[in-house]
């Protein structure tokens, strides 16, 4: 009895440690019974579909394929790439103030629209209005010396170099007279060219020092496009003499442009020819600095066959297109020219009036039959279609 109550404590503590070692392989196999088990049966559920599945197809592999054909018809294509430029004053002339003064009478301000020759501002004229009186009273008083000294030079009592000092004293205060002159005219100051004041510098009552700014004018209609042209455009670009531009700032508004000049040098870091662009600008919309994107024609052809470049597809090392005949679908090798947004040029292999497989072509093969479910004669429907 002493023994068995020895041992008691000994018997429960080693049976306790089985159960503790047993617990993984407990939770092991409940994993096994609910999820492995169940997750098997279910991937064999779903192979045994795929199976039924590819039974159905081989039964429907003699139906013919269903299509959408696109009718081969002539259409004018362009190859189109689009340049960032900026809109740029035609003229920016700064006006400076040729003589000193007050400025008495201010005409204009920013945003002012003026014309060539109308008066921006006027300087005191008074100093230059009294300085041409003087400068034009000596040369009266000259002129009439040299009147009386040439009637007495025929009478001889005068000499030759006398008549001759006189005469140039005739021509020394004629100057001065139309120096002052000049400098009474530029007391009114003046527009130089049409256009709108980009910045007043002035004010009523402020004096102006010579070379002084006045104001800035800029000539806006027309304006200047200037756009950066790769060299391997710049082929393309001289044989163009108009250009159509998308102006942003004015929600995608398309204006189109003359060709004016094209740079003979290249901007010594991003290696672009300058491309200058006239546009006419009458209502002043578009504004210097604005960016526009110039669409610049580098080939284009009037009567062109072209398709979804999605359709191409290659069969033997051979591109091509599908062409749906009378029900059969016939492998057609065709040659390729310049892309035309989501459309490619067919220069050889499809004429006008074939109708190439647009939807559906990449589930068949050459002589496999199909089935038109609609023809479309037009980009513009296949685009509808196919959500292009």
């Amino acid at each position: 009895m002493k023994f068995t109550s020895r041992c008691g404590p000994a018997v429960k503590r080693t049976f306790l440690r089985l159960i503790w070692h047993s617990i993984p392989f407990v939770v092991l196999i409940v994993v096994v019974v609910f999820v492995i088990v169940p997750l098997g049966r279910k991937i064999t559920e779903q192979k045994a579909g795929l199976a039924e599945q590819r039974s159905g197809l081989v039964r429907k592999a003699d139906e013919p394929a269903r299509v959408i054909t696109l009718e081969m018809v002539p259409d004018d294509l362009a190859e189109v790439i689009r340049l960032p430029g900026m809109a740029m004053p035609w003229k920016s002339l700064e006006v400076v103030a040729e003589v000193s003064g007050r400025i008495m009478e201010k005409n204009m301000d920013d945003g002012t629209v003026v014309a060539q020759g109308e008066v921006l501002a006027v300087i005191d004229r008074r100093d230059y209005q009294n300085a041409y009186d003087s400068a034009r009273a000596s040369y009266e008083t000259a002129r009439m010396h040299e009147q009386r000294f040439k009637a007495l030079s025929k009478q001889q009592f005068v000499t030759q170099s006398q008549l001759d000092d006189v005469s140039s004293q005739v021509k020394t205060t004629r100057a001065a007279m139309e120096t002052a002159k000049l400098n009474l005219d530029r007391c009114t100051i003046r527009s130089p060219m049409s256009g709108v004041v980009d910045r007043s510098h002035i004010e009523t009552g402020s004096f102006l020092g010579v070379g002084d700014p006045v104001a800035r004018i800029l000539q806006i209609d027309p304006l200047k496009i200037q756009v950066g042209i790769p060299e391997s455009d710049v082929a393309s670009v001289r044989n163009l003499t108009q250009f159509d531009m998308t102006v942003d700032a004015l929600d995608g508004k398309i204006v189109t442009g003359e060709y004016h000049y094209l740079q003979k040098t290249t901007d010594s870091l991003a290696r672009l020819y300058n491309l200058e662009i006239r546009l006419e600008n009458p209502g002043y919309e578009i504004l210097p600095d604005m960016f526009v994107r110039v669409a610049i024609v580098k080939n284009r052809d009037e009567q062109g066959l072209a398709v979804p470049m999605y359709s191409l597809i290659t069969r033997k090392g051979q591109t091509g297109v599908f062409v749906a005949d009378q029900g059969i679908a016939r492998f057609a090798p065709v040659d390729t020219g310049f892309q035309d947004g989501w459309k490619i040029q067919v220069t050889s292999g499809l004429s006008p009036g074939d109708q190439v497989v647009v939807v559906g072509h990449r589930m068949i093969e050459d002589k496999d039959r199909v089935h038109v479910d609609r023809r479309v004669r037009s980009m513009s429907e296949l685009g509808a279609e196919t959500g292009q």
